[in-house]
C-alpha cells in the first residue's frame, strides 16, 4: 500500500543550497528550480554562510560556486568533508573549464562541475536527477 509521504514517480524533493554571490546567477538557478514544487530552495552568498547553512539545514544537495568574495569553493569543500563523506552532494560552479582546484574539490567529494554559463536545461537535469529519490523495489 502506497504511503502518502512517498514521492509519485518522476517527482523530486529535497533541500537544495545554492552558494552564489552573483545575483544574476543565483536568479537563474531561483527560476529554473522554482516550479519544481517538491524543491526547497536555500541561498547563501558567501562561503561561510554556505557552510553555516550546510550544517543547519542539511541540504540534500549544494550548488558551489568556486570564486566566493571570502572562501573559495575548494575551502567549502574542506570544511564540509564530514557532512560530503556522509552522503551531501556537492556540485562545483564555475568559469573555469578545468582548474587545479576543480580536480582537488573532485578528490575531495564533489561529484560534478558545471562549467559557466551553465546551460539551463543541463542545470534543472541536473538538479532532477540528484533530488529523486532512489527507486524501491517493488514488494509482490
Amino acid at each position: 500500500m502506497p504511503n502518502d509521504d512517498d514521492p509519485r514517480p518522476g517527482e523530486v524533493r529535497g533541500k537544495l543550497l545554492c552558494i552564489e554571490d552573483n545575483p544574476i546567477n543565483m536568479a537563474f538557478v531561483e527560476a529554473l528550480v522554482g516550479d519544481l514544487e517538491g524543491v526547497s530552495l536555500i541561498k547563501a552568498t558567501t562561503g561561510n554562510e554556505g557552510v553555516r547553512l550546510a550544517r543547519a539545514e542539511r541540504p540534500d544537495l549544494v550548488l558551489l560556486d568556486m570564486h566566493l568574495p571570502d572562501l573559495g569553493g575548494l575551502e567549502v569543500v574542506r570544511i564540509l568533508n564530514v557532512e560530503i563523506a556522509s552522503g551531501l552532494k556537492v556540485v562545483i560552479l564555475t568559469a573555469d573549464s578545468f582548474s587545479m582546484d576543480v580536480i582537488k574539490a573532485m578528490s575531495l567529494g564533489a561529484c560534478e562541475y558545471w562549467v559557466k554559463p551553465i546551460d539551463g536545461r543541463r542545470l534543472r537535469d541536473g538538479v532532477t536527477r540528484y533530488l529523486r529519490p532512489p527507486k524501491r523495489a517493488s514488494q509482490s
